[in-house]
């Protein structure tokens, strides 16, 4: 099968073949018959499959002989960079077709949007946050929507939007196709996709596990460790584009200046960065200006750059399904790519959900900087458990008995005399003494434990 099996118009495969398309990938097979019939759609893939392909263009061919001008579809992305990129792929592979794409989204001005819309254009990718303003402004009609697809909906219900994708779905008119995109598929998602859907075609790619073209590879590291093993990697000939996963916002920049210092060409992309600012990153790194980028997991989903050659997970994730979209940029296209991520003692329970996963044990090498074992992380370490307190030693002869040993065992010392002062003292009442005194002073109960 290739594209010319669906009958596309002419323009639109020009597109096609100026992007280098020639066998339509699983998702595009399955996805685009019953959307070019109208039906709504429900589709589970693999990350990197294709399916923005997949949606954009039936949409494309539905439009080609209706007037221009007014927003016909609305694609709705949860982060910056899908909806950007969306909006790209629309131009790619509709530049012969007059009709126009635009992407909304925060962070940016709003004004060049509001210009954009009033000049007309056809199809929307947009960010759920920045769609309602304008609506709420008045500066889009959402009354001529033909076609919904909702991308990516099960990071948009992580990232709370599916109140907001709710608010947007009233706004809509009821007689539309609509068509639903998730890697997986929550319970939330199950439920939004039954109150929206009408009649619609299932369609599942693979399951929710890395794809075949990545080979992955796991290290047992301490987390002083990281570092060092990350720049060893680096220095292989063979890892040229690399994608460089941390936990944290401050991490993600730090590590970056550290690789910079040591000649590696690097840059970071997180969420403190302006909108200009991750662009120029993601130009930067799209272009080999930079050979390592070093992100928070606002890319996990968010960036699609064809080549690149290696994910690193220098910090694990906090879920199996955010492993998979990870390691997702690279091997994309039927390419290859490998992932390396490095484990620590504190991610035991993420193999465990791994293991689980892929469906086999998870074979952690050592190196150097490695932990002694491979598998001690799934171990609690020695200094974590209780630890029992020696047994008291028996005093020598003539020696008298340690504190502790005085508490257990009676005193053999004659009792001293009664004081005429009295020992006792009612409940609360401060001892006397210069330490007690001290700690009124400094406003502390003298009986505070």
């Amino acid at each position: 099968m290739n594209f010319e099996t669906f009958n596309f118009d002419e323009k639109i495969m020009i597109g096609i073949k100026s992007l280098g398309y020639s066998i339509p990938t699983p998702i595009q097979k399955q996805g685009m018959p019953p959307i070019l019939e109208g039906r709504d759609v429900m589709g589970t893939a693999q990350t990197g499959t294709g399916k923005t392909a997949a949606f954009v263009l039936p949409i494309l061919q539905s439009m080609m002989n209706k007037a221009r001008g007014n927003v016909r579809a609305l694609i709705i992305a949860p982060t910056r960079e899908l909806t950007e990129q969306t909006n790209q792929v629309v131009r790619d592979l509709g530049r012969h077709t007059a009709h126009r794409g635009m992407s909304i989204y925060g962070g940016v001005s709003i004004q060049p949007q509001i210009q954009k819309l009033r000049s007309g254009v056809d199809i929307v990718s947009a960010c759920p946050g920045r769609l309602l303003d304008h609506v709420e402004r008045g500066t889009i009609n959402l009354g001529t929507v033909e076609v919904l697809v909702l991308d990516e909906a099960d990071q948009m219900f992580d990232m709370g939007f599916l109140p907001d994708i709710r608010r947007i779905i009233k706004r809509l008119p009821k007689d539309r196709q609509t068509l639903l995109f998730s890697a997986t598929m929550p319970r939330e998602i199950q439920t939004l996709a039954r109150d929206i859907l009408r009649d619609p075609v299932t369609i599942q790619i693979g399951h929710a596990a890395p794809a075949s073209t990545v080979t992955q590879a796991f290290y047992a590291v301490e987390s002083e460790g990281k570092t060092t093993l990350l720049k060893n990697i680096l220095n292989n000939n063979g890892v040229s584009s690399v994608l460089v996963f941390t936990r944290t916002k401050h991490r993600a920049k730090s590590l970056a200046q550290q690789l910079e210092r040591t000649g590696v060409e690097a840059t970071s992309l997180h969420g403190n960065l302006s909108q200009l600012k991750r662009q120029q990153a993601l130009d930067g790194f799209r272009k080999g200006t930079y050979r390592v980028l070093v992100a928070t997991d606002i890319a996990a989903r968010g960036i699609d750059v064809a080549d690149i050659s290696h994910v690193i997970n220098y910090d694990m994730p906090d879920t199996a399904d955010a492993y998979t979209h990870r390691v997702g940029r690279t091997g994309r296209a039927e390419k290859t790519g490998e992932s390396y991520s490095f484990v620590t003692r504190d991610d035991k329970d993420l193999v465990r959900c791994l293991e689980r996963s892929l469906g086999a044990k998870l074979q952690l090498q050592k190196t150097e900087t490695t932990a002694t074992e491979a598998y001690a992380h799934l171990k609690p370490p020695a200094s974590h458990k209780p630890q029992q307190k020696p047994a008291p030693r028996a005093p020598r002869p003539g020696q008298k008995p340690a504190f502790r040993a005085q508490k257990q065992q009676p005193s053999h010392r004659p009792e001293k005399k009664e004081s005429s002062m009295p020992r006792e003292r009612t409940e609360g009442k401060p001892k006397k003494g210069f330490f007690n005194s001290a700690r009124r002073a400094f406003g502390f109960a003298a009986n505070a434990r």
